[in-house]
């Protein structure tokens, strides 16, 4: 099969191989981890009762055989070569692909998705957009876009995927950490150690955890250089076993001894498949870390480093096993009885060390794949604390933390062996992989737009070898695997319950906004008294006038001069550029002083500042009105609301937009273009300065707010008191109107409705933090009102 033929060359940015190289060294430590860490535990979990070792060696061989084609037609050939091309501007993992399925095929499961959004830079994949589509790729995309039943079963089938990456978080650091401190077992009596392995790896376990509030940042310097020593301390001991024990141990390369594996040990080899899967634990973080790296780094680090380091390991273990038959311990298939017993103790750290960093890099990438779910309103909303300001991705969840160090001490504790921890962390494994591999196809006929046969004949391939070992690993149910099930299990009922409700809440807000006639026969004063400030009122709906409002008007006595429905929302895609990030327009006619603001994230962008925030959303109001009939008109209209949506940028990203500086006291310093003239002077008159601003309050000082506008093109008189109105709004302060909703199912409903509503997402709302923006609002600026949705 032509590779280089048949997948599209996606395009990777030009950079230096000064660059790259950098790249490829980081990515050791971030990326290969858990993978370079498998030899710990690969033979003990293939041997672990179900076979036997022989004096034929047919065993030993046999396993390493399937090691090394394991090794390079996963990692290798699937990953390297095919599934790393099918990355999400530069973002991997199953999310990723799910989101381009998202946007090629419409199966989207975010309901406020508008058509504004494809026109979004990111939407679009250079590379990946062909006028070869087939009859059969369209009949495909027309029939995920038709039934919504294959559309929610994509959505479980990546939410499976996600939740197995997270059950993968917890068995991932238990069964490392583990495996490097059994070397204990050699240096201590059987009675010792038992007593002296669990308690350590605790321990270690304890002050991993305990440190990743501080970030990776602080130490992640060394984890390239740790991985580095172990890789090279590994093959190194793996050379000098192949020449010291059994050099023509590379005959069992030949897939012809997998055929006697199988053939002789039958069903007890086929059930040690789940131990030697194993091999290939954390392939998948090369795709999804690929968003902190370039493929071309990745690739090159495990092709020219990994890889051979990892081959010369298992057969450096091979070699010294096919020449030790005979060993009366319990151990003896174990890593360690193959290192040179003066050096043990100086492998033992640095096995110890390298357990940790590929914990580490499971652990973060679970804290990562936890805000992407959140971002798309797949989980419930929880803190998240950036740890970094330089490094693009490094986060921090307290919950997620101490929730996964809770269930890898349970996991250690209570298995106490690396077998039952091998097979849980094996199904987890295979799980994700499988999942990857029902994903591709879909990508490479919808998103590549290539043969359906080619489609086929990937999973075929692929599905039929991970199909193997998922059998070979579910068949261990009672001795372990039934951990990740649970886990995934778990972590599915919360995301799936969370976004049925959310899904729900949104339908009653669509079902029940209020109708443009009515706000139009309120008049521009609503129907109320106006008064000073800006008063933001949170909504999920981008058309429309929600319910809530009409709830507020009706029951309170007065309303803001300046009335902003706030919608913050994630599009599929990685990140939104700062000069799209915000979609303003108005809500009526012009004299009412209602807008809407649409600010887009992507699943990966970052929300930091909240002062920057509404900074740059007033400062994208003001440029709306400067603008009056912008340039960047999305063509999409609102037949019931007729509004246009305008996309404008954040302060900092548009330096030809509106600016806005605040000052604590008075500043009399004027830089040219015009102004709002002071009280007492002609509002007509135009002066040679460049900025926008207001009577000072002669009762109390407060903050003073100028916008800086454009020198060109001219204002007229509507927009410069619409801007003037604006600043003074600003000036006098801004109030956040929150709803509290309480959402119960409909009279009538189905048992199962009632209670994944009233009982499931009624908990996980009333226990998942607010909107990130409303976190840091003082309590005197917001305004709180329940309102009961009937879903």
């Amino acid at each position: 099969m032509d590779l280089e033929g048949v997948i599209p060359k996606s395009p990777i940015k030009k950079e230096s191989w000064k660059t790259v190289l950098t790249l490829a060294y980081q990515s050791l430590g971030v990326v290969y981890g858990d993978l370079s860490t498998s030899p710990l535990y690969v033979y003990k979990s293939a041997f672990a009762e179900d076979i036997q070792h022989s004096d034929t060696n047919e065993e030993i061989y046999g396993v390493l055989s399937f090691v090394f084609w394991t090794l390079t037609l996963i990692p290798l050939v699937k990953y390297v070569f095919i599934v790393l091309r099918a990355d999400d501007n530069g973002e991997g993992g199953t999310f990723a692909l799910y989101s381009l399925l998202c946007r090629h095929a419409r199966v989207c499961s975010l309901p406020n998705c508008q058509l504004a959004d494809e026109e979004l830079s990111e939407y679009k994949k250079d590379g990946m957009v062909s006028n070869n589509k087939s009859f059969l790729g369209t009949s495909l995309k027309t029939t995920l876009e038709k039934h919504k039943i294959l559309q929610r079963a994509l959505l479980v089938l990546a939410l499976i995927g996600t939740c197995m990456v997270i059950g993968d978080g917890v068995l991932t650091p238990a069964i490392s950490v583990f495996s490097a401190v059994s070397g204990l077992e050699l240096s201590m009596s059987k009675e010792q150690h038992r007593y002296v392995e669990v308690p350590a790896a605790c321990a270690i376990l304890i002050f991993l955890f305990a440190l990743q509030h501080y970030g990776t940042n602080r130490v992640g310097f060394l984890f390239a250089p740790v991985v580095i020593t172990w890789l090279l301390c590994i093959s190194a001991i793996g050379v000098y076993n192949i020449v010291q024990w059994n050099p023509h141990v590379y005959q069992a390369l030949s897939p012809y001894y997998m055929y006697k594996f199988l053939k002789k040990t039958q069903k007890g080899g086929w059930m040690s498949l789940g131990g030697i899967l194993l091999c290939i634990t954390g392939s998948e973080a090369m795709f999804a870390d690929l968003g902190h790296f370039s493929q071309l780094s990745i690739k090159i680090a495990f092709t020219f480093v990994v890889y051979p380091s990892l081959i010369l390991a298992y057969m450096g273990q091979a070699a010294y096993l096919s020449m030790h038959h005979i060993n009366e311990t319990d151990y003896r298939i174990g890593f360690y009885v193959s290192v040179p017993e003066k050096i043990r103790w100086p492998v033992l750290v640095i096995a110890i060390l390298a357990a940790v960093v590929g914990s580490q890099a499971i652990i973060t990438g679970t804290f990562s794949i936890i805000k992407q779910c959140s971002a798309l309103g797949c989980f419930p909303r929880v803190k998240i604390i950036h740890t970094s300001s330089k490094i693009h991705g490094q986060i921090y969840i307290p919950e997620i933390n101490w929730t996964l160090l809770l269930l890898c001490l349970a996991v250690t504790v209570g298995f106490r062996d690396t077998k039952r921890m091998g097979n849980a962390s094996g199904l987890a494994v295979i799980t994700v992989m499988l999942v990857t591999t029902c994903l591709m196809p879909l990508v490479i006929v919808l998103c590549w737009h290539k043969s359906v046969y080619l489609a086929i004949l990937f999973i075929f391939f692929f599905g039929s070898i991970e199909a193997l070992y998922f059998s070979a690993s579910l068949i261990k149910f009672l001795e372990g695997a039934w951990v990740p099930i649970a886990l995934a299990f778990i972590f599915l009922l919360i995301m799936y319950a969370w976004h049925y409700g959310t899904l729900k809440k949104y339908e009653f807000d669509v079902q029940n906004k209020v109708s443009i006639n009515w706000l139009l026969a309120l008049g521009p004063t609503l129907g109320i008294v106006r008064v000073p400030g800006i008063g933001l009122i949170h909504t999920e709906l981008v058309s429309g006038i929600p319910a809530i409002f009409s709830h507020f008007v009706t029951n309170l006595p007065a309303f803001h001069q300046v009335l902003v429905f706030l919608c913050i929302k994630s599009v599929p895609v990685p990140h939104v550029s700062p000069m799209e990030r915000f979609l303003v327009g108005r809500v009526g006619p012009k004299e009412y002083r209602l807008y809407r603001c649409i600010a887009r994230y992507g699943y990966r962008d970052i929300h930091k500042d909240d002062l920057e925030f509404e900074k740059d959303l007033v400062c994208s109001i003001a440029e709306f009105i400067r603008s009056e009939r912008p340039k960047c008109i999305i063509g999409i209209d609102d037949l019931e609301n007729d509004e246009k949506m305008t996309v404008i940028g954040t302060s900092s990203s548009n330096s030809e937009g509106v600016r806005m500086c605040e000052h604590g006291e008075d500043s009399s310093e004027m830089v040219g273009g015009f102004r709002m003239c002071e009280d007492g002077e002609d509002s007509s008159e135009i002066v040679s300065i460049s900025e926008l601003r207001e009577t000072k309050s002669p009762e109390r000082p407060r903050k003073r707010v100028r916008f800086v506008v454009p020198e060109s093109p001219r204002i007229d008189r509507d927009a410069k008191e619409e801007l003037q109105e604006l600043m003074e709004a600003r000036e006098a302060g801004m109030a956040f109107i929150l709803g509290h909703s309480y959402v119960r199912a409909k009279k009538g409903s189905s048992l199962m409705k009632k209670i994944v509503i009233n009982f499931g997402y009624d908990f996980l709302r009333r226990n998942s933090r607010g909107p990130s923006y409303a976190l840091s609002i003082p309590h005197a600026s917001t305004l709180e009102v329940g309102m009961v949705y009937q879903v």
